[in-house]
């Protein structure tokens, strides 16, 4: 069975990692008869929010060990990821992706990457392995990769983001696949568009499929 590195970037669409978006991957990685391993960084959280009043919380948490509460404990630092070990790396949406895997929430085109985050994602195009990335994750991926054809659906402001940082956005409608032309990464809209848990779960479906046809 063909094996899925899943990076988390938290737990919850404000400050984490979108739920809806994580939990349908997995469920989809599955039901198309692969198998995952989840991982997260381990590193404080940007901030945390409280997803009632959309406001700011005073405390601190922690990346992996929100995350975990996702992957039901099952989960492990990304500082242990090998690239080798796995055949496709895929990441769920959520702010957290642009909080706390890189800063593009805050800086833009100009956005940092965490480290062992920027590494996994070099390290699998390096080996020339598919890579799927959710809502935002495109925005991360473009950061590192520069020159990658992706989509975030149909956003102005994010798509001018990810132009600056070297990348050519594709509009998408829900459910809908982007591969890059020249190698195999893989980018759906869900949540950057206004969307039903249905439609969600239909982008995670499908960008999986497409990458599980990739790999033959």
């Amino acid at each position: 069975m063909k094996k899925f590195a899943v990076i988390l970037a938290g737990n919850g669409v404000y400050d984490g990692a979108e739920i809806h978006e994580a939990t349908l991957t997995l469920y989809a990685i599955q039901k198309n008869g692969a198998v995952y391993e989840i991982f997260a960084p381990d590193i404080p959280q940007h901030h945390v929010v409280n997803h009632i009043t959309g406001k700011e919380m005073n405390e601190t948490r922690n990346v992996l060990v929100e995350a975990a509460r996702i992957a039901r404990g099952n989960i492990k630092p990304l500082i242990n990821f090998n690239a080798r070990d796995f055949d496709a790396l895929i990441f769920p949406g959520g702010f957290g992706v642009a909080k706390n895997l890189c800063s593009f929430a805050f800086d833009g085109a100009d956005c940092y990457v965490e480290e062992t985050t920027a590494k996994a994602i070099k390290d699998m195009a390096s080996l020339k392995k598919p890579i799927g990335a959710l809502c935002i994750s495109p925005a991360l991926i473009t950061r590192i990769l520069g020159n990658v054809e992706v989509t975030i659906g149909n956003d102005a402001a994010t798509a001018a983001g990810i132009t600056q940082m070297g990348g050519t956005h594709i509009s998408a409608g829900h459910g809908e696949v982007v591969r890059d032309s020249h190698r195999p990464v893989f980018t759906t809209p869900c949540y950057m568009l206004d969307a039903t848990i249905v439609q969600i779960a239909d982008g995670a479906d499908n960008i999986v499929k497409a990458i599980l046809q990739e790999l033959g």
